[in-house]
């Protein structure tokens, strides 16, 4: 079968009009293809009413309610005619008003909105009075536009689709303009990426019957059995992606990078170690150097807690490429977290780290720093080293990238914290040498496995799911800001900690009061920015705190006399932000007022406390990272969440979860939940639209299975998918040829 993609592209304004195309357009939908596969979000019964108390102020709604009251009546002040409509679901009732200059132009309104019909309005919810309102609201009466008195029974009983929509393009509009392509649409107009003996070993309908019903069902079953298989067809072009891409993967060649038997350095590193390796260490070693000793390129997915000891991992595995005469590239996402795995690998290194010193060890290598903001002679050297081999381990920020960076012979690249990079920047360091280095890609955010499954495709996957013993735990309180008796206890708990030789952490989400809400460190520091409630709630009154006022707030503070306060942000240079975190860790400072720049990395185990302002605008997993950075040491942790989320918004849910549970796992799981996965097939990790518009990765790890069992013979059969021409061009539409290659890493 061969793909018949002319209906699919055809422009939307040569089909339902240039007035309704326009309006589409701004929802990117642009063609009949876009059409089609623009779902409805939800479906309304007509003999089920919307219920009213679940409508917030500012949200767009689309409401099913039955007209209890219309009134017209002449407005004295302003002049004109007002119409007011109160509408019930039975219990609570929703205003909605419609002005005109002359009564007669109500008069539409006022016949078609009579007492007892039932109606479906689309508007923005505001306010009057002290009561929730619709102003001039779109609409449409359920049965109007039917003349058979048999035709009005049976609309009378089918689902309402309910379309993403906006203020320009009601939701029967779209249904519409959907059900005039749709009419036209022939099983030959659809080319099915699914084969037919899958759908029907799956038990599965055709592509032409899910399109027709998900938007013109009869009954539940019928969108209910569409959506069932397009979620499937996501799923199955997805994993067939990825199995075209672990098959390139397979083929490619990489250098063997064995364990020596006899003395070498990670022996040597091994015996100066002052700790034993967790069980969780040894047996993730073993992985990891199994897979360097291959003639192909390791691709592995290093999961594990904080504090679960990924450094000590990574850097055997670097020695292990050391010693096989190759270097290593650790890449992180910030200045201040490299130069933190810097002095890490060199106080575990020692003398190890120090070749060509006095006082380096016999056998011994170079460690060696790379950041953009760098003096023009340490940049040199660090160039210098890297290119002629003296360095065996190159830790960098994004300036590891630059075309300008050279190595001898780079045989293994370490990604730390994945999610904070792009992953065109992931993959730039694997992809510029002849023969594809090893890699390693660490996260301290934890990836549910059909997460993993899904966007982790041809990584193999490993998880330290112990700590060290003697690390004690960490307790997380949620702190109404509201509440001037819980804040001014947390100052003093700050005191009591401070008293007791121990360090603490205030993060603010901006660096000063001047920036804009939302941002300020974001862009400047590539952390994820912290993110208004998104459950369609006003902003907060109050502006977000901000380091620089609430440092000077601190160092004001009765309570706190005596105290040094310090600050850390992504503004200050680099060399400010060394001496901050050289003060904070010898103690100089206690209290250090902070951006998420503090997020990852940053290990000073005399730290017990972490107070997180306006807690509720962060992100789950960012909040579960910041709580890393306490309890580390001997003494036990406490995280106090600062939130003025109302409750019931998805903010409060975010905050109250980190409260209840440490388990990474759970809240990587709750915070996809509430953000949805983002753009899985692309570049983009969070936010926007996302390309899986049905398939949630983590609701569906059933559907995800059972599609990867059908795709992954089919593309082993036929990697090339010649007998598949459907599903490779769906492939590439879906995933255009960097989607496809990055998908994995995704």
């Amino acid at each position: 079968m061969t793909a018949q993609p002319d209906r699919l592209l055809e422009p939307l304004d040569r089909v339902v009009g240039k007035r309704t195309a326009e309006a589409l357009d701004a929802l990117g939908v642009r063609t009949v293809g876009d059409l089609v596969r623009h779902y409805p979000r939800r479906y309304a019964e007509p003999g089920r009413l919307t219920d009213l108390s679940e409508l917030a102020l500012g949200e767009h709604v689309a409401v099913m309610a039955q007209v209890r009251q219309a009134t017209v009546r002449t407005m004295r002040s302003r002049g004109g005619s007002l119409m007011q409509v109160s509408v019930t679901d039975g219990t609570r009732d929703l205003q909605l008003t419609f002005f005109a200059k002359r009564s007669g132009a109500l008069r539409s309104h006022e016949h078609r909105l009579r007492p007892g019909k039932v109606a479906l309005f689309t508007g923005t919810v505001g306010e009057y009075r002290g009561a929730l309102q619709l102003t001039h609201p779109d609409y449409q009466v359920i049965g109007e536009d039917v003349d058979d008195e048999a035709a009005v029974l049976v609309e009378a009983t089918r689902p309402i689709p309910i379309y993403p929509s906006s203020a320009a393009l009601p939701t029967w509009r779209i249904q519409r303009a959907v059900r005039t392509v749709l009419d036209t649409l022939t099983e030959a107009d659809l080319p099915d990426p699914v084969p037919a003996e899958i759908l029907e070993h799956r038990g599965l309908v055709s592509l032409h019957e899910a399109l027709r019903g998900v938007h013109a069902p009869f009954a539940d079953l019928d969108w209910r059995r569409g959506q069932d298989r397009l979620r499937y067809e996501e799923a199955f072009v997805l994993q067939a992606a990825l199995a075209r891409r672990r098959a390139v993967v397979a083929a490619e060649h990489a250098v063997a990078r064995p364990r020596r038997d006899g003395p070498s350095l990670l022996a040597d590193f091994d015996a100066r170690l002052p700790f034993a390796l967790t069980p969780g260490q040894v047996e993730v070693g073993e992985q990891v150097g199994t897979d360097l000793e291959r003639p192909q390129p390791m691709q592995r997915l290093l999961q594990g807690e904080v504090g679960s000891g990924k450094t000590v991992v990574a850097l055997r595995a670097m020695l292990q490429v050391v010693d096989a005469g190759g270097q290593a590239a650790l890449l992180a996402p910030t200045e201040v977290l490299a130069a933190q795995h810097l002095r890490s690998l060199r106080a575990l290194l020692g003398p190890l780290a120090e070749e060509g010193l006095l006082g380096g060890a016999e056998r011994a290598t170079r460690v060696v720093l790379l950041t953009g903001s760098q003096s023009t002679a340490a940049r040199r050297e660090a160039l210098l080293d890297a290119a002629s081999g003296r360095a065996g381990i190159v830790v960098g920020t994004h300036a590891l990238l630059s075309p300008s960076v050279q190595f001898a012979e780079l045989g293994l690249v370490v990604v730390d914290e994945q999610h904070r990079f792009g992953v065109e920047q992931r993959d730039a360091l694997r992809t510029r040498a002849g023969v594809p280095p090893h890699l390693l890609v660490m996260t301290a955010t934890p990836i549910p496995r059909t997460v993993a499954m899904t966007v982790f495709g041809d990584l193999e996957t490993s998880m330290l799911l112990d700590v060290p013993a003697g690390r004690p735990g960490i307790t997380t309180h949620v702190v109404p800001a509201d509440n001037e008796a819980w804040l001014t206890r947390t100052w003093q708990r700050v005191r009591e900690e401070v008293d007791a030789g121990h360090r603490v952490y205030v993060v603010c989400p901006r660096i000063s009061p001047d920036d804009p809400a939302e941002g300020g460190a974001a862009a400047e520091e590539g952390w994820e920015p912290a993110r208004e409630d998104d459950g369609g709630a006003a902003r907060p009154a109050t502006p977000l705190r901000a380091v620089l006022e609430v440092a000077e707030e601190l160092a004001a503070m009765p309570d706190l006399a005596g105290i040094e306060v310090g600050v850390l942000h992504g503004r200050m240079p680099p060399a400010e932000k060394d001496e901050a975190m050289a003060r904070f860790s010898s103690g100089q400072l206690q209290v250090l007022v902070a951006t998420t720049v503090v997020e990852v990395g940053v290990d000073v185990p005399e730290a017990t406390v972490m107070v997180i302002l306006d807690a509720d605008r962060f992100g789950l997993s960012q909040l579960h990272q910041l709580r890393g950075r306490v309890g580390r040491g001997r003494a036990p942790g406490l995280c106090l969440l600062v939130s003025a989320a109302a409750e019931g918004t998805d903010a409060a849910t975010r905050v109250r979860t980190l409260a209840e549970t440490t388990d990474g796992f759970r809240l990587a799981g709750v915070d996809l939940e509430l953000r949805r996965e983002g753009d899985v097939l692309g570049a983009s990790q969070s936010g926007g639209r996302s390309s899986l518009r049905l398939l949630r990765v983590v609701r569906h790890g059933d559907v995800i299975a059972e599609a990867r069992q059908d795709a992954t013979p089919l593309v082993v059969a036929d990697p090339d998918l010649s007998r598949w021409p459907v599903l490779r061009e769906a492939i590439g539409t879906w995933l255009d040829p960097r989607r496809e290659e990055f998908l994995d890493r995704a």
